[in-house]
């Protein structure tokens, strides 16, 4: 059974961000002093007791936006409103009754919504007398919080409660299975991506680059798992970040890909390689994340290369991402877009391989009988005496040698190219440590 949603409803600048994120108990959406910084939906699951909701973030209603995304904001608040158990229609005490909190009241009137007031920003008590005016909204005595001062959040979570008791009991939701993040530069199609996944319109698609400023957890259920899908604001050049809100934007998706299993890099076809693609492989590198090569529009681009040829194009540019399996897609047709959730399942049952120290003791054996640990290195040779697993997700591998020196970076990455061929993690990427077999022996001499 589906949880209860509760949407949070108002106009910009009251304080809607700050609320859900006080609520939720960490920072989820982004909180500016600038309107309009929410666009999507931005949701998160919220526990008080054993009592479960899901708590929805929505763009302040009335806004102008700066990217003429008035209506697609407009859209999501009411896709949120409409699947609503509850709304908290959220108001600014210090500023008193606005006209856009009158338009916004007749509309929930209008919709037949279970609404709360709540009015924000009472950072004190002696606030709370001002709240009086609210009462001609229709909705009765409102609940005085403040968002960023810790005031009455305890008791608004507990009227929340409440107000869904009316609602069948629903269990803990089911922890997530495989955390998604879809990540690229702007305007290559993240949210097309995302949306085609879900089956859904859950976040805005535009054709205005940088539509998506936050990092959108998207949940949803595949044969009977749960999945998240994580949307992100599109990566560009540090040098051309506008302002404070593409900042927060770019560290939020270096955020999702360090929190992600597997990492979906989406790729423009149409356009070349650049600088902030360069550097999202990097980084999905440096993190040993699990990656699919998402080539997307490739169907404005199948005319002018194959699919070998570009394929052979991206292993030169990211030669540290060779390992990854590519996939061509369009994401705007939803064509081959599960296969890639497929695969990225896959990839995730690859991370997550035990692989027995016999099994890996032989993949060396093999590599030694190859001669590939035989070279010499500053006069002397490098010997593996065994290996054994340390962990998953990465899938981790301690190798106890003669001497660690002769295992420099360009060696190991060498041993790990090798085991990749023996070894059922193929796809995925391999972290490699190396010991002195003597610092074992002088251990156990002292145990």
């Amino acid at each position: 059974m589906a949880l209860p949603v509760v949407a949070i409803i108002g106009r910009p600048n009251v304080g809607k961000s700050s609320l859900l994120n006080a609520l939720a108990g960490e920072r989820i959406s982004i909180v500016e002093p600038t309107a309009g910084v929410t666009r999507d939906r931005v949701s998160v699951v919220v526990n008080v007791g054993h009592k479960y909701f899901e708590l929805v973030d929505t763009g302040g209603y009335g806004i102008v936006d700066r990217d003429d995304l008035s209506e697609h904001i407009k859209k999501q608040i009411f896709t949120a409103m409409h699947s609503a158990d509850l709304v908290l229609f959220v108001v600014d005490i210090r500023d008193g009754v606005m006209s856009l909190d009158v338009t916004i009241a007749q509309l929930l009137r209008k919709e037949k919504m279970n609404v709360m007031l709540v009015a924000n920003k009472a950072d004190e008590e002696k606030m709370f007398p001002q709240a009086g005016e609210f009462h001609k909204l229709g909705f009765g005595e409102p609940l005085c919080v403040s968002a960023v001062n810790n005031v009455n959040q305890g008791f608004l979570k507990e009227q929340i409660v409440k107000r869904l008791s009316h609602l069948p009991h629903v269990e803990k939701p089911k922890a997530a299975v495989m955390k998604v993040a879809i990540v690229g530069k702007r305007n290559a199609g993240k949210s097309t991506l995302t949306n085609a996944i879900v089956g859904e319109e859950r976040v805005i698609v535009s054709e205005v680059p940088g539509t998506t400023r936050d990092s959108i957890d998207v949940r949803f259920e595949k044969d009977g798992r749960t999945i998240i899908i994580i949307d992100t604001a599109g990566v560009r050049k540090k040098s051309k970040l506008a302002d404070s809100i593409e900042f927060y934007s770019f560290s939020r998706a270096q955020r999702s890909v360090k929190q992600a299993d597997v990492v979906l890099f989406l790729i423009d076809s149409t356009t070349p390689i650049s600088t902030p693609d360069k550097k999202l492989a990097q980084l999905i590198a440096e993190e040993y994340k699990p990656c699919i090569l998402v080539v997307n529009k490739w169907d404005l681009a199948k005319d002018q290369a194959s699919s070998d040829d570009y394929a052979e194009y991206l292993g030169k540019i990211f030669p540290f991402l060779k390992y990854c399996p590519i996939a061509f897609t369009t994401a705007s047709e939803a064509r081959n877009v599960q296969s890639v959730l497929d695969l990225a399942m896959e990839l995730f049952k690859q991370a997550n391989t035990r692989i027995s120290t016999a099994k890996l003791n032989k993949a060396i054996e093999i590599i030694k009988e190859e001669r590939g640990l035989g070279s010499k290195r500053g006069g002397s040779l490098p010997k593996v005496y065994y290996a054994t697993q340390v962990t998953v997700a990465p899938v981790t591998i301690l190798l106890f040698v003669n001497n660690v020196d002769y295992f420099d970076e360009s060696y190991r990455r060498f041993v790990v190219g090798r085991l990749r061929d023996y070894l059922p993690t193929q796809e995925v990427p391999i972290k490699l440590y190396v010991r002195s077999h003597k610092s074992e022996d002088n251990e156990n001499r002292g145990k």
